[in-house]
This record gives structure tokens, C-alpha cells and sequence, in this order.
């Protein structure tokens, strides 16, 4: 799918062309650039000449939050990635020259498969339902089982103190973008870091995890890339995959969530024997603290989609869907809290 170009997130397709034929990536300096649906944050391009076709992605231009859309980190954790048990797409080339597209950009391979954002799967089978969730956590447990230092990303975060500073980092860009106030995230705010778990955990963690940021074989139910990697750094592997596990946990008919529907007849498994699965996969177990996790994550997703809000009201948003994202911070900071309220009464 595509859809027409934003004005301010116009390029000069002809240099781009000359670049990408510069560094042989194109047989000749004739190309077309059409925009790809789906990211409210880099802006990403499908870009054709001939038979040949690559993905560009790159940096929104205007002025942008500290250490957002940070496409270098993005190419290097997939770099990183290549020959492990997490698919991720061919990468060709990164450069910050930015006569080129106007902001620093990457080109990686484009890769026919499907992107499905319904995580009810319409259209599957009941089979193939249960193979797509059950290859969901396949990836994101070898994700989480990679030994980042052995992969040279030992300096891609720091270890240690994950929630705390997360929670300091979403916190401050609430503050930052804030385009309405919201009670329910005031209170995380101030809860969650008196509150963090015990214990440490270390590895590479994706940031987005989530079906629509995962690219279906084709006509098998299996993934064969995973996508979007703005926000992947060193963190807590349960942070990560509690975030991916939200869906559960968000109404379906608010946004992006399966909750409420019949998981049982549709083939898709509940959360215990999600997280179980994944467990077997890592060794770890988060059912102790689960609570705690979700309502974190579905405060760091409300600070987010403030982020897109906020991006939507200065004009410098990727999708044109972004005012209609934002309206959902504070439904989901609501949930959150009400997680929140649980696990402390729980303690």
C-alpha cells in the first residue's frame, strides 16, 4: 500500500537516484519512489527501477525529541543481527549526506511478504492463526536469547537499571510533547519507579515488538523479517516481551488489542500459555511481577502515542493517521493504571 507524499517529507528523487547508482545499487539512474504505509515515526519508501527494489528509510526532518528516530541504531542492530536466529532484511548501505534525501537514511532490501495489523489474523485459518502467534514468539525469543557482546553490541546500551531509566525517559517526554493532561499517567509517573522489581536481566530488546512490525511469508504462516527498530537497545527481555504481550490486554475495539474476543475458537493462545511458551524458549519467568510490566508498558506506549500527538499537531507526523493514534494515550494510561492498582495489591 502507498500513500501520497506529506509536503514536508519531499526529496529530490533524482539525486537519490544518482547516489544509489554511485554506490551500484541501481543498473540505472531511473527511479520510483512511492511512500509505504504503516510507521507514525520513519519515514519509509519503497523505492523501484527496473527489476529492482529496495526500502529507504530515513529521519523525519524538523526539530525532533533528544535520541528519537535514530536510524543509525537502527541499521546497526540489524547489521548486527544477519546471521542470527532473528530475521532481519538485507542491509546495503547508511549515510548521513544530507543533500541526499535531507535527513540521515538507510537502504535495506524490500522483502513481498505480508504486513497484517489485525492481530485477530481475518482471513487465516484457525491453524494458521496459532502457527503466526506461535512463530511470533519464536522470534522474539531467539531475539532475546542472542549474546549481544558476542554480536558487538555490547555498547548499543547500558546494562543494568533498565525500568528506572525508561521510566525517567517516557516521563520526560510526556512532560516534553504534552498535547493534553492526562491524571492517569501523572500517577504512573510518580508509582512505577517505587515500584520496580528485583533483579536484573540483560539483552538486545526490540522496543516495538508487534505483529505489524513483523513481515509474513507470503502464503506461509511464519515471519520473515522483523522491521522498525527505532527503538532496540540493551533492556530488561521481560519489559520487551510484556510489551508485545499488551495486546491481550487492550480491547480490540479501542486499538490494536485482542482483548475480549473468543482467543479459544479463533486458534490464538491465551496469555499463560504465551508467556509459558516463551519461558520454556529463555528461562525466564515473569508471572511474579506481570502486573508490574504491563502497567509500565502500557504507560510507555501512552507517553508514545503523546509523542505522535504532538508530531501530528506541528505537521512533521510519518502517517497521516497520527491525530486519530494519539487519541489513544489516554485510554491506555488508564489501563495502565489499573495494573498499577492491582500488582500493589497484590505486594
Amino acid at each position: 500500500m502507498t500513500e501520497s507524499v506529506p509536503t514536508a517529507l519531499t526529496f529530490d528523487q533524482d539525486v537519490l537516484a544518482d547516489w544509489l547508482k554511485e554506490k551500484g545499487l541501481l543498473d540505472k539512474a531511473a527511479l520510483v519512489v512511492k511512500p509505504l504505509t504503516g510507521g507514525q515515526s520513519n519515514p519509509t519508501y519503497l523505492l523501484t527501477s527496473g527489476h529492482q527494489r529496495y526500502v529507504l528509510r530515513k529521519k523525519p526532518p524538523g526539530t525532533l525529541m533528544p535520541s528519537a528516530h535514530a536510524v543509525d541504531r537502527e541499521y546497526r542492530v540489524m547489521q548486527a543481527l544477519q546471521n542470527s536466529d532473528v530475521p532481519v532484511p538485507k542491509l546495503f548501505a547508511f549515510s548521513e549526506e544530507l543533500e541526499v534525501v535531507g535527513t540521515p537514511f538507510y537502504i535495506m532490501e524490500y522483502l513481498d511478504g505480508r504486513v497484517i495489523v489485525d492481530q485477530s489474523l481475518p482471513n487465516f485459518s484457525k491453524e494458521d492463526r496459532n502457527s503466526v502467534y506461535q512463530d511470533m514468539n519464536r522470534v522474539i525469543a531467539a531475539l532475546h536469547s542472542v549474546d549481544y557482546a558476542a554480536v558487538g553490541l555490547d555498547t548499543f546500551g547500558k546494562p543494568g537499571n533498565y525500568f528506572g531509566r525508561q521510566i525517567a525517559r517516557w516521563s520526560r517526554q510526556y512532560t516534553e510533547a504534552n498535547t493534553e493532561d492526562i491524571p492517569e499517567l501523572h500517577a504512573l509517573i510518580e508509582w512505577l519507579p517505587a515500584n520496580i522489581p528485583a533483579g536484573e536481566q540483560t539483552s538486545i530488546v526490540h522496543g516495538d515488538y508487534r505483529l505489524d512490525n513483523l513481515v509474513l511469508h507470503p502464503s506461509e504462516p511464519r515471519a520473515i523479517s522483523l522491521l522498525d527498530w527505532e527503538l532496540a537497545t540493551l533492556g530488561h527481555p521481560l519489559a520487551d516481551f510484556a510489551y508485545h504481550c499488551m495486546s491481550w490486554h487492550i480491547p480490540a475495539s479501542l486499538w490494536r488489542g485482542i482483548g475480549g474476543l473468543d482467543l479459544a475458537a479463533l486458534g490464538i493462545p491465551d496469555e499463560a500459555q504465551y508467556l509459558k511458551r516463551y519461558s520454556e524458549a529463555t528461562g525466564l519467568d515473569g508471572a511474579e511481577h506481570w502486573d508490574f510490566y504491563i502497567a509500565y508498558n502500557l504507560f510507555r506506549m501512552a507517553a508514545i502515542l503523546q509523542g505522535i500527538a504532538r508530531r501530528a499537531a506541528d505537521g512533521t507526523a510519518a502517517s497521516s493517521d497520527a491525530f486519530e493514534t494519539g487519541t489513544k494515550a489516554r485510554p491506555l494510561a488508564q489501563i495502565g493504571w489499573s495494573y498499577a492498582k492491582r500488582y500493589a495489591a497484590s505486594r
